[in-house]
C-alpha cells in the first residue's frame, strides 16, 4: 500500500485534467474520501480517497458556482487548478478531449471503453457528411461529457418540474448545438439545462425560455398550441417559478440572452 501514499508528489496537468473530468460527473455535494468514483480515481492515481477529495474541493474553489456561493479553496490550491478553468473557458471541447484521453492512459484502455463502462444511453447529434471517424469520435466525447456533467450538476432531476426518472431526462443545450461553437460551447456545461423530454422539445422550440433570473417564461403560442387543458395548464403553472439551479456550472447568461433573442417566440 505504500504506493497509495504519494500524495506529496506534485499533481500533474494529466492528473488535474482527470480530477476535473471527475468533477464534472458528481454533484459537488457528494464530494467525499468515501465516494465509490473518488475511491475509484484515487486508486488510478494511485493517492489517496482524501488527497483525490481536496483536489476536487480546489478545483470547485475556482468554478463560479462555487465562487458565488463562498465556498473558498483549501490551502494547497494549485496554480494547476485555475489554469484548469481557464483552459475550459478557452475551450470546454479541448479539455473534455484531452481529459478522457489522459484517463484512458491512465487505465490502459480505450476512450471509448471508458465511455461504454460510465454512461448510461447517450444521445448522439447527427454530424454533418464527411466527418471523419476520429472527428466523430472526438466529437462523442465531448457530448459525452456535456451531458454527464450537465445532469451531474442538476442531481438528475429536471431542472422545471424535478422528475427524476434518467430515461425522461434530456441534457438541453440552452444556445443550439447546431449554432454553438465547437471550441467554446458545444461541450460547454455552462450551454445546458436538464429537462425531461417535453419541455426539453417545447424549449428547443422556442415555446419556453428562462430569463437572467433563471425564471421560466411561456410564449403566448403555449395557449394557441394545440393540447388538452390539463397539459396547457402543467405548462402554465411554471411560469414564473424559478428553475431549480444547479450545484455547479450555472446556466451562461450568454447563453440564455442568445436563446431569449433568437429562439423564443414572443
Amino acid at each position: 500500500m505504500a504506493s497509495l501514499e504519494n500524495d506529496g508528489k506534485n499533481w500533474t496537468w494529466e492528473e488535474t485534467l482527470i480530477a476535473f473530468d471527475l468533477y464534472s460527473r458528481i454533484p459537488f455535494s457528494k464530494i467525499s474520501r468515501n465516494n465509490e468514483e473518488i475511491i475509484k480515481t484515487a486508486e488510478i492515481l494511485k493517492r489517496k480517497p482524501g488527497a483525490v477529495a481536496k483536489k476536487l474541493f480546489n478545483i470547485a474553489s475556482h468554478d463560479p458556482k462555487q465562487i458565488d456561493r463562498g465556498v473558498s479553496g483549501l490551502s494547497h490550491s494549485s496554480k494547476l487548478d485555475k489554469r484548469i478553468w481557464e483552459a475550459f473557458e478557452e475551450n470546454s471541447f479541448k479539455v473534455s478531449v484531452d481529459a478522457k484521453e489522459a484517463l484512458s492512459h491512465a487505465c490502459n484502455v480505450e476512450v471509448a471503453e471508458i465511455i461504454d463502462n460510465e454512461s448510461d444511453s447517450i444521445i448522439v447529434e447527427m454530424f454533418p457528411y464527411g466527418e471523419d471517424r476520429m472527428v466523430a469520435a472526438k466529437a462523442r466525447v465531448g457530448q459525452y461529457f456535456f451531458r454527464a456533467a450537465v445532469l451531474s450538476a442538476y442531481h438528475r432531476r429536471c431542472c422545471v418540474t424535478g422528475i427524476g426518472e434518467p430515461k425522461l431526462l434530456i441534457a438541453s443545450h440552452i444556445k443550439p448545438w447546431k449554432v454553438s461553437s465547437v471550441e467554446k460551447e458545444r461541450a460547454n456545461p455552462r450551454n445546458g439545462l436538464c429537462l425531461n423530454a417535453l419541455h426539453d422539445r417545447a424549449f428547443d422550440q422556442g415555446f419556453i425560455t428562462i430569463n437572467n433570473n433563471y425564471e421560466i417564461v411561456i410564449s403566448d403560442k403555449i395557449v394557441e398550441a394545440g393540447m388538452d387543458t390539463d397539459t396547457k395548464d402543467w405548462f402554465m403553472h411554471y411560469s414564473g417559478a424559478r428553475i431549480e439551479l444547479p450545484d455547479k456550472f450555472l446556466p451562461g447568461k450568454e447563453f440564455i440572452e442568445y436563446h431569449n433573442d433568437v429562439v423564443f417566440m414572443r
